[in-house]
């Protein structure tokens, strides 16, 4: 296989995408997102993949808006026969789309129709899904609409949350493109058309979707919790401050207090009563201000936790 191959990506998710696809076809260029300014001494950073590429010894394009004529020229010159995405960031114009030869693939993590946009495994995770995975697709000017070449699918656990879903699909995205990539090259590749009746939307998340409501049912809040765990965190308000949480276990006991109640205080944390009348075990935490830790040690010596409410102050 002597096709050239551009590569396109930004964030850890992309990694292991390009180096498994490097390793077995030489991709020859790399476009990825700007240098950003990183922590609080805001460092110029580069994105994981332009990382990648440096360390692979792989050209790299890093232009502010891949829509604009000099981007988009700047790829024509290097005439590619396949261009492949994955989490790249910003959308294709059709301009560029149009140039390779072979088309322009994604590798999206959900099981198309189910989750297109920015956010597929975190919502994945918050709307209690039980089973999710990764699908290759052709490219069109929609949003991840194009027809699906393959699929490989995984489920999802309760010991599951953002951070390992990520990790398992980004392999399983390696895997699935290089079974897939043979059929792709010599144009024998099966494409099935997207079911407009199944489709669902996963916008990136915002602000908004970080806060906790204790008032939705236990199972809806544990979702909640492990959806936005690593990254970027759902937080409740504990005396006036943020409290964010990373951890929890399933729903198990029953309280008849109002939502928002701490319940008890556990070996692991402590239990917080939702809406349904069932609480979740809250395990891992952290205090505006503070590192995180895990709910023990916040709790230590601190019953008069118990009876404390959290929620949104007014």
């Amino acid at each position: 296989m002597n096709e050239t191959i551009i590569f396109m990506g930004t964030p850890d998710f992309s990694v292991p995408v390009l180096k498994a696809l490097h390793e077995r076809h030489p991709v020859s260029m790399v476009i990825s997102q700007p240098d950003k300014p990183v922590g609080r001494k805001r460092t110029l950073t580069p994105p994981p993949v332009a990382a990648a590429a440096k360390a692979l010894d792989i050209p790299l394009y890093q232009p502010e808006r891949i829509k604009e004529e000099e981007a988009v020229e700047r790829i024509r010159e290097v005439n590619p026969d396949l261009m492949i995405t994955a989490a790249y960031g910003q959308i294709l114009p059709k301009a560029l789309l149009d140039i390779p030869r072979l088309g322009a693939v994604n590798v999206h993590a959900s099981l198309l129709p189910r989750h297109r946009g920015g956010a597929p495994i975190h919502r994945s995770v918050l709307e209690g899904d039980t089973q999710t995975g990764v699908s290759i697709m052709y490219m069109e000017e929609g949003l991840d609409s194009g027809d699906v070449i393959s699929q490989s699918a995984t489920p999802i656990s309760d010991d599951d949350n953002t951070g390992t879903l990520h990790d398992r699909l980004s392999e399983i995205g390696a895997d699935l493109l290089l079974d897939t990539l043979p059929s792709i090259l010599d144009e024998t590749n099966d494409r099935t058309p997207q079911d407009a009746g199944e489709v669902t939307v996963s916008p990136n998340i915002s602000k908004a979707d970080e806060l906790l409501d204790w008032n939705r049912d236990a199972r809806d809040v544990f979702n909640h919790i492990r959806g936005l765990s690593p990254w970027p965190g759902a937080y409740t308000i504990f005396n006036d401050k943020r409290l964010k949480i990373y951890g929890a276990n399933k729903p198990a006991d029953r309280s008849d207090k109002n939502p928002g109640a701490i319940t008890a205080v556990t070996d692991s944390g402590f239990t917080v009563a939702c809406g349904d009348g069932y609480t979740i075990e809250v395990t891992e935490v952290q205090l505006s201000g503070k590192k995180k830790t895990n709910a023990h040690h916040f709790t230590a010596g601190r019953q008069d936790l118990i009876g404390a409410h959290l929620g949104q102050v007014d």
